[in-house]
């Protein structure tokens, strides 16, 4: 069983859907904040903030399938991030970890923040307040060129399972745990998820690579299955695994502005994140535009995915449909602020939760 601080403990909760594995603090009767992982991560991630949030909440952070110790079980692309939503409803809604079917506060980071705008979508009235950290563009990632989520192509090539990196994909099936390479989940870990030099203490850097590592690899997983494409970069996406849910061809979440409830939304990310950003360094159209994927067709074709700026669209809709959000910028940050500044983020979401 991995080391997690001493008031965060570990269960598992089996529901009509699998078996999930959840990190939980704090008392069983104050407000529940429910924590939702990203990508090639875990709920333990969450675990040194969850220690300092349980003062006041009930937190909980569940392993989405096929992450951490929960269930293995296959993703289907074409529900997008369904799955992952649907799982969380029961999990809340058919245990004893939510008293009553209250609504509960949801915190949702990168991949996570995808997962909790489609819960939002889909049980609105479930929802006290959401939490976007770093969150996924609402039309997912790759192959998009506007703010409104257009497809570059068609075929929505460059998005999907395609697009992961061989190598990471390679290394993390062989557990590896090394920093001998680039694409090494440790050196993912401290060069792209933090705004380098992003330095960990030595124990909690080598939980978090173990968590990345039990990540399941496949088709039907990470980064899930590819077809070829004509058009450039000459991927597009399949029907199985994460990155698939995650590609616009199957993950449109722009429905959050229209939502009949409004809670309050908090977004908060880094200056400096390199995943989630208007020039991502995981973006095909970015990397084609400084050279790094030969062949690309231009900015009139293929521009870099304007990310964060389709996520301020959505939320400007939710706004002046009625909703309330409030942007948060760290400077010198990365994709992971309850990592890197845990101090100035634990403090900024218990300010938005009390208020």
């Amino acid at each position: 069983m991995p080391r997690t601080p001493i008031a965060v403990h570990h269960v598992d909760v089996a529901t009509s859907r699998l078996r999930t594995h959840v990190l939980t603090a704090g008392s069983g009767d104050a407000p529940v904040l429910v924590l939702v992982h990203g990508n090639v991560s875990s709920g333990r991630f969450f675990a040194p903030s969850m220690a300092v949030l349980a003062e006041r909440y009930r937190c909980l952070a569940p392993d989405l399938r096929g992450f951490g110790l929960s269930a293995l079980a296959g993703v289907d692309a074409r529900r997008g991030v369904r799955d992952f939503a649907d799982d969380l409803h029961a999990l809340l809604t058919e245990s004893a970890l939510v008293p009553g079917g209250q609504p509960v506060h949801l915190l949702g980071w990168s991949l996570g923040g995808g997962v909790v705008l489609q819960y939002a979508i889909d049980h609105p009235d479930a929802v006290a307040s959401i939490v976007l950290e770093s969150p996924m563009s609402p039309y997912g990632f790759g192959g998009t060129r506007d703010l409104a989520g257009a497809p570059c192509w068609p075929d929505f090539a460059g998005s999907g399972g395609g697009t992961a990196s061989p190598e990471m994909v390679r290394r993390i099936a062989e557990g590896d745990r090394g920093t001998g390479d680039p694409a090494s989940p440790r050196n993912v870990l401290t060069t792209l998820y933090g705004k380098p030099p992003f330095q960990l203490p030595a124990g909690i850097e080598d939980e978090l690579v173990d968590a990345m590592l039990q990540m399941a690899i496949g088709d039907d997983n990470y980064p899930g299955d590819a077809m070829p494409s004509r058009n450039w970069p000459g991927t597009a996406p399949g029907e199985r695994g994460v990155n698939n849910a995650i590609s616009p061809r199957y993950c449109d979440l722009s429905g959050f502005a229209a939502i009949t409830a409004r809670p309050g939304v908090l977004w908060i990310r880094g200056d400096s994140d390199q995943i989630v950003s208007d020039a991502s360094a995981v973006d095909l159209g970015f990397l084609g535009q400084v050279g790094a994927v030969p062949g690309w067709p231009g900015a009139d074709t293929y521009p870099p995915q304007p990310m964060v700026g389709q996520m301020r669209a959505v939320l400007d809709r939710y706004r002046a449909a009625g909703g309330h959000y409030e942007e948060r910028v760290l400077a010198e940050c990365g994709h992971s602020p309850h990592l890197e500044y845990p101090d100035a983020f634990n403090a900024m979401v218990r300010e938005f939760l009390g208020s």
